[in-house]
């Protein structure tokens, strides 16, 4: 049998295959409500927020976990640009990498924090019902 022949009656047994379970499903699913909202509402587990902006929002918990996440790698990375500056021994270049270390994880920690106060800000100004009046846009 040639591949093309073999490739169609494959695919037409698959074809039959959803049409015989589309025929057998059908009464089942007429019964179940398939609306968005009903989706979006059995997706979340107990105890999941429910909305995305505010103070228990997911936005603003994204943010929260990632505001710490960032700020234990700037730490952990001041420790170690302080402990590569003390084992340097004098040589100039292990002094410029273990400063470019600190100073790295000092920059990154501040980009983080400003992305924070951004992302506050936008929540609370421009999203109504959010912590401040909010606006509609």
């Amino acid at each position: 049998m040639s591949k093309i022949t073999q490739k169609g009656i494959y695919g037409m047994v698959a074809m039959l295959g959803m049409a015989f379970f589309t025929v057998i499903t059908a009464p089942v699913s007429a019964a179940v409500d398939f609306s968005l909202r009903n989706g979006v509402d059995l997706a979340h587990g107990d105890g999941q927020p429910t909305n995305l902006f505010g103070v228990d929002g997911i936005f603003n918990t994204v943010a929260n976990i990632l505001l710490f996440i960032v700020g234990a790698l700037s730490v952990l990375m001041l420790i170690i640009g302080g402990i590569r500056y003390v084992v340097s021994g004098g040589n100039q270049t292990a002094v410029t990498a273990a400063k470019n270390t600190i100073l790295y994880a000092i920059v990154g920690l501040v980009i983080a924090l400003l992305a924070y106060a951004v992302i506050n800000f936008v929540l609370t100004t421009l999203v109504p019902g959010s912590d401040g009046s909010g606006t509609n846009i």
